[in-house]
């Protein structure tokens, strides 16, 4: 009984990619992604979050980098291993290792501009919010910054083709925060989401800089194309544009790679949107509206 069970279940693996000689190989494992990303985060705000490992703040913000320098190239190196010639162990230099290291000092050496960003997202948020008493209640505490604090990081990573590093850390930023941005999503300055549960932005997505955005917006794709077989066409541009100086309000939802919204547009709540807007454009979802006032009426008699 037990034998047999095992033989079906592998072979319902087989069709996910399941290889037992592969069942050891080296992957990036999501805890160590997970404290990667935690001691990342603790270098955008240096003193207000702890690294996990051989350091204290500010005063230890060098001697820490060295050992999340060469923790970020071991899962790097885990992510490309199937591009390994297998010649670790034998004594030759492996390339994979040597490529692992350069993409992880390149990371690293793009922190400043990472930092940068996230310092204009988190004055967004407090120019954005009455409600905010200061910027460290806005650093320690608000969804959408941590958010978009992992979008930044994870972009990166997306860039340069380390996607399962990318997807694992915006997955985990979608679990903590309910907010759904796909790492390959380009997203610019001084963006702030506002509540955030349940925003989802896609993968080719286009977001330009001063944008906000509230809770439940879909930025998402109007259909999936499929090529002659059936299937997918994945790399084709499948989400709209937001141009800068855009506010999107809750519950709104716009669809599709075609569709472009104009600049200093404000995007209503609870708006179904498919099509392109022009610049300052007003968008509302007036049956709602003449409804409610129609109710508002009878109420009156």
């Amino acid at each position: 009984m037990p034998n047999s069970v095992v033989k079906q279940l592998t072979a319902v693996a087989g069709a996910l990619g399941y290889i037992e000689a592969n069942v050891d190989k080296p992957r990036p494992k999501l805890e160590n992604i997970i404290e990667l990303l935690d001691d990342l985060r603790s270098m955008m705000f240096p003193g207000y979050f702890q690294p996990s490992k051989n350091g204290q703040g500010v005063v230890c913000l060098v001697e820490h980098l060295g050992v999340v320098y060469w923790r970020l190239a071991g899962q790097i190196h885990n992510s490309l291993h199937d591009t390994c010639p297998h010649t670790c162990g034998t004594g030759a230099p492996c390339p994979v290792m040597e490529k692992s290291c350069r993409f992880a000092g390149e990371f690293l050496a793009i922190l400043p501009d990472i930092q940068a960003k996230l310092q204009k997202d988190v004055q967004a948020a407090y120019d954005g919010d009455p409600a905010a008493t200061g910027l460290e209640e806005i650093i320690l505490s608000y969804p959408g910054i941590y958010a978009i604090t992992v979008h930044r990081i994870a972009h990166e990573f997306y860039l340069m083709g380390l996607n399962l590093i990318a997807r694992i850390m915006s997955e985990h930023a979608h679990s903590v925060t309910g907010i759904d941005i796909h790492p390959g999503a380009s997203i610019g300055d001084s963006f702030f989401i506002d509540h955030g549960t349940g925003v989802v932005i896609g993968e080719t997505c286009v977001i330009g800089n001063s944008v906000k955005i509230y809770q439940g917006v879909t930025l998402g794709a109007l259909s999936f194309p499929r090529d002659e077989k059936g299937e997918l066409i994945r790399n084709s541009r499948r989400h709209p544009t937001i141009d800068d100086d855009v506010t999107v309000y809750a519950g709104a939802t716009i669809l599709g790679g075609d569709t472009h919204i104009g600049r200093g547009s404000v995007i209503g709540g609870n708006v179904w949107i498919t099509r392109s807007l022009p610049p300052y454009s007003k968008a509302v979802n007036r049956p709602q509206v003449e409804t409610r006032l129609a109710v508002q009426e009878e109420n009156k008699e």
